[in-house]
């Protein structure tokens, strides 16, 4: 009895791919050509690897061009970034503040991604933070970033966090509880507009960029970005500590794959300190 005991508490508890063979391939080698794919097609500025990232989370074949250009730039810090910091929209479950996973890692098709468990438990000390790894069980605004960083990065533990009915402060505050130097990385997934015509999103989309560069997080809605509220929150951190945000790609479905009645826009961002 004791034996099983034993085995019970070291086995680990991992959290499994929900979206794999419907937002990227199922299959490990399709899944790791398509990513790569994406990462080779990007054009790079030469320099350090930025501190933070905004990178779409829809289907590749929709937004993995986009995403590419937001990942390529983290090529720099391949060996140097060990942890990752992913916020992102809850579509499925409400909930007040941001919920953290008490799995020990989250699975891919690629293999398995270690949750920061010490990490975890510093913004665990946070009020607005908890455990809630029901909303993490369907979720895919943070699993479809899972294979990029599995890809451009050597090795690197994860701190995922969706977020919720948080204020600005209040992500920021998670933020600067888990900033960390150049060995951590945060990463906030959103895209922006949904379903108008292609010549409204880009006006639209282009007006989001515009205040994101800006770090202008007061300008922005729900309207402007599924993961608005991650957004600002970064935004709202950067700002503080004088961080340059820059576009580097702005796109949408009816560039990528799909009809231009109704789109979705894509962008990728970087923040340098």
């Amino acid at each position: 009895m004791a034996m099983k005991n034993s085995a019970a508490s070291t086995a680990q508890v991992i959290r499994p791919p929900a979206c794999a063979g419907r937002f990227y391939p199922a299959d490990p080698a399709q899944l790791r050509e398509e990513v790569k794919g994406y990462l080779a097609a990007a054009e790079v500025a030469p320099g350090p690897a930025p501190k933070a990232i905004i990178a779409p989370h829809a289907g590749y074949i929709f937004s993995g061009p986009v995403a590419g250009t937001a990942y390529a730039c983290l090529q720099a810090g391949r060996t140097l970034i060990k942890r990752v910091i992913l916020l992102g929209p809850s579509h499925y479950s409400d909930f007040a503040g941001l919920a953290a996973s008490q799995a020990d890692a989250f699975a891919t098709p690629l293999g398995l991604v270690p949750l920061d468990k010490e990490a975890s438990a510093c913004c665990r000390a946070l009020p607005q933070v908890h455990f809630l790894d029901e909303a993490h069980r369907r979720e895919h605004s943070l699993e479809v970033h899972l294979p990029f960083l599995q890809t451009i990065l050597e090795s690197f533990t994860l701190v995922p966090l969706l977020v919720g009915d948080a204020t600005d402060g209040q992500i920021s505050q998670v933020l600067d509880t888990l900033w960390g130097g150049s060995e951590t990385c945060v990463v906030v997934s959103s895209d922006l507009s949904h379903y108008h015509d292609y010549k409204t999103a880009r006006q639209l989309d282009e007006a989001t960029s515009h205040a994101i560069a800006a770090l202008r997080f007061e300008m922005l809605d729900s309207g402007q970005a599924c993961g608005c509220r991650p957004i600002r929150g970064l935004l709202h951190r950067a700002r503080q500590l004088g961080l340059r945000a820059r576009t580097v790609d702005l796109r949408n479905s009816g560039d990528t794959a799909g009809s231009r009645d109704q789109v979705v826009g894509y962008g990728a961002y970087v923040f340098a300190e």
